[in-house]
């Protein structure tokens, strides 16, 4: 199964980019890489002082078995603060709660003064919760914030007009810092 379609069966719709931004993300942008094993799939952005994952998935037969936690010790080595986004907690979903847990067993905190919302070309609105991790005591959630912001721009909106027709994540709309 090729690594794109393995995505789209993992991840909801609404957090999909197309095959083709994602391709160009990896071919054009030197801080945009793809790390394929049989084991883990990860998409990921380096910038100078933090690290996005944009998608990480474990293959479905081999979760459980500590290769996410060996993926994100692997990027926690580049001593860089590391954010991602995760969807909010469903208990009907328990796909949302365990993913929730591992990001906590692995240092990971939720910016709970972060509200990260977007609308999609139907107008209907989701959610996502921010959370990071950072190689130094403290993280204040301004500076999360704005390397947030930089993702947004630079990986989610890359080319976003010629692929969606608008900007997808206008990091002005999309992110709230709560005081």
């Amino acid at each position: 199964m090729e690594w794109y379609e393995r995505l789209t069966e993992y991840f909801p719709e609404y957090e999909m980019k197309t095959e083709a931004q994602i391709k160009a993300l990896i071919k054009e942008k030197d801080s945009y890489h793809k790390v394929e094993t049989d084991h883990y799939l990860l998409l990921y952005a380096e910038f100078p002082t933090f690290l996005f994952i944009d998608y990480l998935l474990i293959n479905p037969a081999t979760r459980g078995k500590g290769i996410g936690t060996s993926v994100i010790n692997k990027l926690k080595a580049k001593g860089k603060d590391i954010l991602l986004e995760v969807e909010p907690i469903n208990r009907e979903d328990q796909d949302t709660v365990r993913r929730v847990r591992f990001y906590q067993k692995n240092g990971f905190v939720k910016a709970d003064r972060i509200q990260y919302r977007w609308q999609d070309d139907n107008g209907e609105i989701y959610e996502m919760n921010i959370y990071y991790w950072s190689p130094h005591d403290t993280l204040p959630q301004e500076k999360v914030m704005e390397k947030m912001a930089r993702a947004c721009q630079e990986i989610h909106n890359f080319r976003s007009k010629q692929y969606y027709g608008r900007m997808v994540a206008n990091p002005e709309e999309v992110l709230h810092l709560k005081h």
